[in-house]
């Protein structure tokens, strides 16, 4: 059969995963009584919020109307801009795309993230216009956006629903006439050249790392005898197969092929995404292996009891098996005991790694204020790189500070421009280009500092534009930043994982709105609890939550009124003993409330 590999790319929620259903029903590739809406997307969580959080391989075949089989390898991608390494990855292992455009939306700034990754990666781009079924779509206008970005013919432009299944047909005829069939470059005159690029690999208990690969050259079946490139690391093939979706195992995957190979490793560290699997006789290079994926948010994870550390640091390096673009590395406080600092790609990817943690895992997490990086120099001249806010240094210590910008690109109708632009100042943002998009919409490029992003920036600008504003962002320079570090104390004691770094003319706010908050969501304890906002040395705000009230001579009958006297004051000492010597038991939902905040 001849190969098609191709792959989804879109902004968030423009009908990928909807369109991905239509095109395993038309291939008849899962069965009608197993089909049930985002197939593809397997993961729990995904299922729950709606959106593709992992990247999903899947093959398809399909008799063509020229009357051969063609074998489709499709791989549906995340749509949110955190999850944008995952697309990344994706496109490296295809040689097509489909672009997809929601026809009630137009293009967005996701789009445009998206497509530049598709052109550099040198793929054929097939765009397609979707939710054509919807009454408030304007297909013409839509595709008149696409030809002003991409300049092609508006004759190319294909138009299909994932709802209804109108064009999917047609769009897997294009697919084939298109998208250029696999070519195999190294493979000599015996054949027995074997070189698999990794694009993505999961763990499991039983069958150790699953590696999910597109066969460059030659063929792998079971009990070849295989080397990662970059690792030297050797292994038997237990198993090869494709995904339809589920695996399916296969007596052997060929040059062009996407598929998986079971490698029976069970140790972190040898499989890496981008990485190479050849014959270990005559090795082939390494394919161009993928940019390393750099993290922007940082948070600090401990175990809510330290017995638990050596099962979270396994869990982590478990999750990295399925989300490589995940760091962390170990580190110990004093408040807190041992933990890990981990890097993220965003607030989105923070959130939905804690709680895969927590539901995959079972663990129980104490998870500090997101952060990003600052550059400090010392007064002794030092320059240290400062990832949470834990170790920001006192104030005084240090002569300056810079923090990383981002470029930001917003899309938004021209009637919700004046409510965004009043959000800019809040945020530090600045205006560096502003452009008629067409059809009613303007585009906006900003400068603005990344720790605003984090504080709430995203849900602040659709409020305001009523979900119809679109964002994407990339990383800009380092700049100098007036910041410094606000430690919150409960019940007189720091609790570190509430430290966060402000910038200095929010401190007043920043200090009122962490104490309200957490007179909100602590549980009232026997005895009055403070909370405490410390900035600079100096208590900036403070709020304390009354104790429970219990009425000690409520089993008393008769008798003097001394008797209750002597036991209210009995329990008015008692208060404040455990005023003094008592402990806060913060739980782990509180931390997760703040970390949302």
């Amino acid at each position: 059969m001849e190969i098609r590999n191709f792959s989804i790319i879109a902004h968030i929620d423009h009908g990928k995963s909807t369109l991905a259903d239509r095109l395993l029903e038309v291939t008849q590739t899962v069965d009608k009584r197993k089909m049930k809406d985002q197939v593809l997307d397997s993961m729990e969580l995904e299922r729950e919020r709606g959106i593709t959080i992992k990247m999903t391989p899947v093959r398809m075949e399909y008799k063509s109307q020229n009357g051969k089989m063609y074998n489709l390898n499709l791989i549906d991608t995340p749509g949110h801009i955190d999850f944008s390494y995952e697309v990344s990855r994706s496109l490296q292992a295809v040689e097509g795309t489909l672009l997809l455009v929601d026809s009630t939306q137009g293009v967005q700034a996701q789009t445009m993230t998206t497509l530049q990754m598709a052109l550099e990666a040198g793929l054929t781009i097939i765009p397609v216009v979707t939710k054509i079924d919807s009454p408030l779509s304007h297909v013409e206008d839509v595709k008149q956006e696409i030809v002003d970005l991409i300049k092609c013919d508006p004759n190319e432009i294909l138009a299909v629903s994932g709802k209804t299944g109108e064009g999917v047909k047609e769009l897997i005829e294009e697919v084939i006439k298109r998208v250029p069939e696999p070519k195999s470059a190294h493979v000599d005159k015996k054949g027995n050249q074997t070189r698999a690029l990794i694009f993505d690999f999961e763990y499991s208990n039983h069958m150790g790392v699953i590696l999910y690969v597109r066969v460059l050259d030659g063929s792998i079946k079971r009990d070849d005898s295989l080397l990662f490139v970059q690792s030297e690391h050797r292994f038997i093939v237990r198993e090869v197969g494709t995904f339809s979706p589920e695996k399916s195992m296969k007596p052997t995957i060929e040059a062009g092929e996407i598929g998986y190979i079971v490698t029976g490793i069970k140790e972190p560290g040898i499989a890496r995404v981008g990485d190479t699997v050849t014959t270990s006789n005559r090795p082939l290079p390494a394919f161009p292996g993928y940019a390393e994926p750099v993290p922007i948010v940082f948070a600090s994870i401990y175990p809510e009891s330290q017995d638990e550390f050596d099962d979270l640091r396994s869990s982590l390096f478990k999750l990295k098996l399925s989300d490589s673009s995940l760091t962390f590395e170990e580190e110990s406080s004093g408040a807190l005991g041992r933990g890990f600092r981990a890097g993220f790609l965003g607030m989105l990817h923070l959130e939905i790694v804690t709680e895969r943690l927590r539901r995959e895992f079972n663990q129980e997490l104490i998870v500090t204020s997101p952060s990003i990086t600052y550059e400090v120099t010392l007064k002794n001249g030092e320059i240290e790189m400062v990832y949470t806010p834990i170790h920001f240094p006192d104030h005084g210590a240090y002569v300056s500070v810079r923090e990383p910008w981002i470029v930001l690109t917003i899309i938004t109708p021209n009637d919700y421009l004046s409510g965004i632009m009043q959000l800019l100042p809040n945020h530090e943002a600045e205006v560096k280009d502003m452009v008629d998009w067409g059809h009613d919409r303007i585009k906006m490029d900003l400068n603005m500092p990344l720790r605003e992003l984090m504080r709430n920036f995203f849900n602040e600008v659709k409020s305001a534009s009523s979900g119809y504003a679109s964002i994407a962002y990339e990383p800009g320079e380092m700049k100098s930043a007036q910041v410094t570090r606000m430690d919150i104390y409960i019940a007189e004691e720091r609790v570190a994982a509430f430290s966060r770094v402000i910038p200095e003319y929010r401190i007043q706010e920043e200090s009122e709105e962490a104490v309200e908050k957490l007179e909100k969501i602590l549980p009232r304890e026997m005895f009055r609890v403070k909370i405490q906002a410390y900035v600079k040395g100096k208590i900036i705000a403070s709020r304390a939550i009354a104790p429970m009230k219990k009425d000690v001579t409520g089993h008393l009958y008769g008798g003097d009124i001394t008797r209750k006297m002597k036991l209210r004051e009995k329990q008015k000492k008692g208060k404040k003993k455990m005023e003094r010597e008592g402990k806060v038991h913060i739980s782990h939902d509180t931390f997760l409330n703040m970390m949302k905040s």
